[in-house]
């Protein structure tokens, strides 16, 4: 299996997110971006700009979401955050496109 770059997209503008994918993907790894609760749907855009803008062929080979018991709130109960994870694949790589 090729090469992995892990992106943990979290407050930073999502331009910093879409440099740091980029990069990877132009060396021919795999790039998998991983999200929680409200960064999320940063991470979503993340993908899309760059698969519109600078790599064109990039692939999402696969959407892993699941939940996380997370911090305890003020009542005392743990709450559940969602995750994402995005893998992405250089062009050459790729899988069937969706």
């Amino acid at each position: 299996m090729a090469e992995e770059s892990v992106v943990l997209v979290g407050r930073k503008p999502a331009m910093n997110y879409v440099l740091a994918t980029t990069l990877p993907l132009a060396e021919g790894k795999k790039v998998v971006l991983k999200a929680r609760g409200r960064a999320i749907s940063k991470a979503v855009d993340v993908v899309e700009v760059v698969r519109r803008r600078f790599v064109q062929n990039a692939v999402v080979e696969k959407v892993n979401i699941g939940t996380e018991e997370g911090r305890v709130g003020n009542d005392g109960r743990p709450r559940n955050i969602s995750t994402i994870e995005i893998i992405l694949a250089p062009p050459a790589q790729g899988g069937k496109k969706k």
